[in-house]
């Protein structure tokens, strides 16, 4: 199995973002292997396969408006071909620029020897607001 590396890692993050952004299912899909699964939470059901994952993340219903989000992730820990991975996404109003909302995110990813990811796994929790 091939060893990973943080800046396949940090490419793939990256990536993930960039694909959140445009929702474009041929970026979406490039990240995934055929048979990987999605878990959006630690007691959901998993998103098997490629061609599924790619439509819960495009359905019309479940996207986030253009502008009103961003976000930033990187590497913790990697072992072998597993990276655990920190990050901050922040949602705006529909003007782009009136904070909403933030939440903090670990990610638990497994990759293939290609680099796509076989196994996904978050857990996010939203920032408490200023009291």
């Amino acid at each position: 199995m091939a060893r990973i590396d943080r800046d396949g890692v940090q490419r793939w993050l990256d990536a993930y973002v960039h694909a959140w952004r445009t929702y474009d299912p041929a970026e979406i899909g490039a990240l995934f292997s055929e048979d990987a699964v999605y878990y959006y939470g630690p007691y959901d059901d998993p998103v098997e396969g490629r061609e599924a994952i790619v439509q819960s993340w495009v359905e019309e219903d479940q996207r986030d408006p253009p502008g009103t989000y961003d976000a930033h992730y990187a590497p913790l820990v990697i072992e072998g071909n597993t990276a655990i991975t920190n990050g901050r996404s922040r949602y705006f109003e529909a003007d782009g620029t009136t904070f909403k909302k933030e939440f903090d995110n670990i990610y638990l990813i497994r990759f293939n020897d290609n680099g796509e990811c076989v196994e996904f796994r978050e857990w996010y929790m939203q920032k408490p607001k200023a009291q």
